[in-house]
């Protein structure tokens, strides 16, 4: 579920850059330790260098505006893994290099990606976009599984749940590490969730061929 943000349809330059300086403001001040909850529009409208009146022409509210963020970061994370997705042939070479680019993102803009997950805790519309925005990875896994079953590379097994499972995991353990300040080295949760993808499709670890 896209968020929908007052007249999206006018995309003058001018628009694109106060929209643009407004989210650089938002992520910026997140990531210098403001709290979602406690970071108001004056704060971010005076580091973006608008007027808080004018913030509402551009975004209907700060959910609104932590959707907008989440969404360019989600767009990010979905270009990567469409590599593997939208691969024609064997994915298992593909997977772990899609999963390491993914990673290496999730944890790049990690600082709102974690804030929206934090969000969606107490924020029922926060909730349904989060759910809605990771649905999308789900169904693109299922949608590949399927096609590595139907090609006999995968193991067979229930394609929606499979991909549920692993992408939510993935999710978790990327939120995990950010929430507790990397507690593993990046190279071995990378590893770590290379292993349990290719397991979970393939019946093989990194590097091996099919079980």
């Amino acid at each position: 579920m896209a968020a929908i943000h007052p007249d999206a349809g006018a995309r003058s330059p001018k628009r694109e850059a106060i929209e643009r300086s407004v989210l650089l403001a938002t992520e910026t001040l997140l990531e210098e330790g403001s709290s979602w909850s406690e970071l108001s529009i004056e704060r971010i409208t005076g580091r973006a260098g608008i007027s808080r009146t004018a913030f509402y022409f551009y975004f209907r509210d700060k959910r609104d505006l932590l959707m907008r963020l989440a969404e360019e970061a989600a767009a990010l994370l979905y270009s990567e893994a469409e590599g593997w997705w939208s691969s024609a042939g064997d994915g298992r070479a593909d997977l772990p290099k899609a999963l390491d680019r993914v990673i290496g993102l999730y944890l790049e803009h990690g600082t709102v990606l974690r804030t929206v997950s934090e969000a969606a805790t107490y924020d029922e519309p926060v909730a349904t976009f989060w759910r809605a925005l990771v649905g999308r990875f789900i169904q693109a896994t299922s949608e590949r599984i399927e096609r590595e079953q139907a090609a006999g590379r995968a193991n067979p097994g229930p394609t929606q749940a499979i991909a549920f499972t692993l992408v939510w995991c993935t999710e978790r353990a990327c939120y995990q590490q950010l929430a507790q300040g990397g507690p593993l080295e990046t190279d071995a949760l990378r590893e770590a969730l290379a292993v349990v993808w290719l397991g979970a499709i393939y019946g093989c670890g990194a590097g091996e061929g099919p079980a």
